[in-house]
């Protein structure tokens, strides 16, 4: 079993990066060389805009690559509470910018000839317990009559016609949902940027960042500096740099992906026969997929605890566990590639983006990242170039978390009252 990303083992290597020093100044900086900064990038490229951006790291090697590799419409969290907490208009703006959010992902593969496995399967959310079904009925009338009409309840009579398992209980399916190869898009989207105009630089930590006068920072890496007109933070998770009041209202949360061999289309019909993208009702619940080599990459909030070798391997053994107690066909399937990556979780489970302090920035998706981050650096890029502002997750405020200053020392209580919670209901 190899402790690395099936996404990052098997795709190609960025050719793009730029070249030689530093360029003393430029129009927009993006920090951040994930799916957000690098879409940011991309777009304000295309408008002719001289962009940099900065990378700590490998372009495309932290959440961008590390996640389950599903790309759906819907919010993280249910439908109906999100109507009672925000009103019907809102809560209906936000479901309608996940569907327009694969939508654009959809575009950019074909515009951009990306070679990821992208393709529209569905969606289906299955209630693991009996009790959890009525909800999910709930929800299905909300969101036929107000944001989705294709939206589908399956009963239990019905779900194994869906899943070759005794688990679930019905479900429901959006059939919007989509997946792709979140290393190989990745590539293909920073290749994209750089051939747009985009100078992009890995392994570029951002060391200073200082404001000068209304948008314009002197941003400083240990390479040299750059003066940038505006500056745009895509660091999502990320606890390095010099940028407290961002690491002050991002929780980050562990996630922890397996991922067989080749399983074969047998036996892969035997277990997902629609083959689509998949999540449980539980609060420490599962998400799985096949890939186009048929295997399972399978998923899930293991253990609260962060990423590093030893948690992902006891991860590895929880979620090998979960998968053949769900489908005890793959009881002999064996485990190729095990994996951690850190969910940029945020208070209310929403994305924030706006400007702060003269700095512009998206984050805070989660784990509905894969087509929101990449969606918004479009609508992040027109905003810096003030072409318009369709930005859906501006708000008056971003309160801090009490008590938190970066690091989650609450995160093995926070699982301890989930577990609890999913005991009961």
């Amino acid at each position: 079993m190899k402790l690395e990303s099936f996404w990052q083992a098997t795709a190609p290597t960025f050719n793009g990066a730029a070249t030689g020093a530093l360029p003393s100044t430029a129009e927009v900086v993006v920090i951040g060389g994930g799916f957000t900064g690098v879409s940011t990038a991309l777009n304000l490229a295309r408008s002719g805009i001289n962009v940099v951006l900065l990378e700590s790291g490998e372009v495309m090697s932290q959440a961008s690559a590390r996640n389950g590799g599903h790309c759906n419409t819907g919010v993280a969290q249910n439908f109906a509470s999100l109507v009672e907490s925000q009103g019907i208009e809102q809560a209906s703006r936000f479901y309608r910018a996940y569907d327009d959010a694969v939508s654009y992902v959809e575009q950019l593969v074909r515009e951009e000839q990306i070679d990821c496995d992208f393709r529209l399967c569905g969606k289906l959310k299955l209630a693991s317990k009996a009790s959890h079904f009525p909800g999910l009925r709930s929800a299905w009338q909300l969101m036929r009559d107000t944001v989705d009409p294709e939206i589908e309840l399956i009963s239990k009579d019905d779900i194994r016609r869906e899943v070759g398992s005794d688990a679930f209980h019905g479900g429901l399916l959006q059939k919007r949902g989509g997946q792709m190869h979140m290393g190989k898009f990745g590539i293909g989207l920073a290749e994209a940027a750089a051939r747009s105009g985009a100078k992009i630089f890995p392994h570029h930590a951002v060391t200073g960042l200082t404001r000068l006068d209304g948008y314009r920072h002197r941003v400083s890496t240990a390479q040299g500096e750059i003066i940038a007109d505006k500056v745009m933070m895509a660091t999502g998770v990320s606890n390095e740099g010099p940028f407290p009041w961002f690491q002050r209202r991002i929780v980050p949360v562990g996630s922890f992906i397996v991922v067989t061999e080749p399983l074969g289309d047998e036996l892969i019909n035997q277990v997902l026969p629609k083959d689509r993208t998949y999540v449980t009702s539980l609060n420490i619940g599962n998400y799985f997929r096949t890939t186009s080599d048929r295997r399972l990459v399978f998923g899930g909030r293991a253990r609260f605890a962060v990423s590093n070798p030893t948690s992902d391997t006891r991860s590895g053994d929880v979620l090998r566990a979960a998968m053949t107690a769900l489908f005890p066909q793959l009881g002999k399937s064996r485990i190729d590639y095990c994996w951690g990556g850190m969910v940029d979780m945020t208070a209310d489970r929403l994305p924030h983006a706006g400007e702060q302090d003269g700095v512009f920035y998206s984050m805070g998706y989660s784990g509905h990242g894969t087509q929101m981050s990449v969606w918004m650096g479009r609508v992040m890029a027109d905003l810096l170039a003030e072409k318009r502002n369709e930005n859906p997750w501006q708000r008056d405020t971003w309160p801090a978390l009490p008590g938190y200053h970066g690091k989650p020392w609450f995160l093995p209580l926070a699982g301890l009252y989930y577990k609890a919670k999913d005991r009961l209901s």
